[in-house]
C-alpha cells in the first residue's frame, strides 16, 4: 500500500477551526486536491509557502489533516491490471453485499433434517425473508416474523461460529409437549407429513430418550425449533429456546448435491437438483 497526502477543502477549513490563521490557510490552498507519495514530498511544498514558520509548529496537525490516501493508480501502474483489479474488489463487495442481504449458500455436513435435507446437499437461503438489519443500528428493515414450519438458518447458541438449520415448530407464547412422538401445541396434535424416525426404540444424544418432552410454554421473542430427523438433531429439546433475532435466514432450494462420503467420481445426485425446501 502507499499512502499519500492531500489537502481537500474540508480538511483546510478543519486547519482554520483548529488555530491555524487564515492567512496561513490562504496559502495551503495552492497545494488544494495536489496528491503527495510522500510525507516528506508533501512538507517540502509546505514549507516553501510563505508562513513557513507557523507550518513547523502546526506540522502535527497539518499531517493529520492531510489524509492519507491509497492509490491503486500507484500501486499498479500498469492500466489493464488496475481494471481487473478494481473489477475484481467491486466483484466481491457486490457479493459481499448479496450474500448478507440477498441469498446465501450453504453446504449440509450431517442427517438432522433427513429425509427433507440430505448429507451432501448443498441449499440456497434467503437471508431477507425475515428482514434485514441496518449497518451499524439495531433496527430491521422489512421484518417479518417466522411462521411454523419454516426451515431456519441460525448461529447455534452454544457456537455461534457453527451455523445450524432446523424447522420452527414452537411459536412465542405457545405450550409445547411431546408424547410418544407425537408433537402438541397447545393441546392439539400437530401434522408433521416431514418427521422422521429412524427406528423406534433408538435413544438420541447420549443416551437421552427423547419419544417424551415436555409441556414447555415458548417465552416471548423465541422460538423451539427441531430437525426433521427426529432420533437424530441436536435442537431445542436439548439446548433451549432459539432467539427468534438470531434467524439468519431460510431455506429455499437445493442448487447442488455431493455426498461427502463418497469419492470426487461419486456421490452426485442430479435428482436432488432445484427441488424446494418445504
Amino acid at each position: 500500500m502507499i499512502t499519500t497526502y492531500k489537502l481537500s477543502p474540508k480538511s483546510l477549513n478543519n486547519l482554520r477551526k483548529h488555530g491555524l490563521s487564515d492567512n496561513a490557510v490562504r496559502n495551503l490552498e495552492a497545494l488544494e486536491d495536489r496528491v503527495f507519495d510522500s510525507e516528506y514530498t508533501f512538507l517540502e511544498q509546505v514549507y516553501a509557502l510563505s508562513f513557513a514558520g507557523e507550518f513547523r509548529q502546526k506540522e502535527s496537525l497539518i499531517l493529520r489533516q492531510a489524509k492519507g490516501y491509497f492509490r491503486l493508480d500507484r500501486m499498479i501502474p500498469n492500466r489493464t491490471i488496475r481494471e481487473w483489479v478494481e473489477a475484481l474488489l467491486f466483484a466481491l463487495i457486490v457479493a459481499g453485499i448479496v450474500r448478507t442481504y440477498v441469498v446465501a449458500p450453504f453446504k449440509i455436513p450431517s442427517g438432522s433434517m433427513l429425509p427433507t435435507i440430505q448429507i451432501g446437499d448443498h441449499i440456497f437461503a434467503s437471508m431477507y425473508s425475515y428482514g434485514a438489519w441496518l449497518p451499524f443500528t439495531d433496527e430491521k428493515l422489512l421484518a417479518q416474523p417466522v411462521e411454523r414450519g419454516d426451515i431456519v438458518i441460525f448461529p447455534y447458541p452454544r457456537d455461534p461460529s457453527v451455523d445450524y438449520i432446523k424447522r420452527t415448530v414452537g411459536l412465542a407464547g405457545e405450550t409445547l409437549e411431546i408424547r410418544e412422538d407425537q408433537v402438541f401445541i397447545n393441546g392439539e396434535p400437530l401434522d408433521e407429513p416431514y418427521a422422521f424416525f429412524e427406528g423406534k426404540d433408538r435413544y438420541a444424544l447420549g443416551g437421552t430418550r427423547i419419544s417424551n418432552f415436555g409441556p414447555v410454554t415458548v417465552p416471548e421473542g423465541k422460538l423451539f425449533v427441531m430437525g426433521d430427523n427426529r432420533y437424530n438433531s441436536a435442537d431445542s429439546r436439548f439446548w433451549g429456546f432459539l432467539d427468534a433475532e438470531q434467524v439468519m435466514g431460510k431455506g429455499r432450494f437445493i442448487y447442488w448435491h455431493h455426498d461427502p462420503r463418497e469419492s470426487f467420481f461419486s456421490g452426485y445426485r442430479l435428482d436432488r437438483l432445484f427441488s424446494t425446501l418445504q
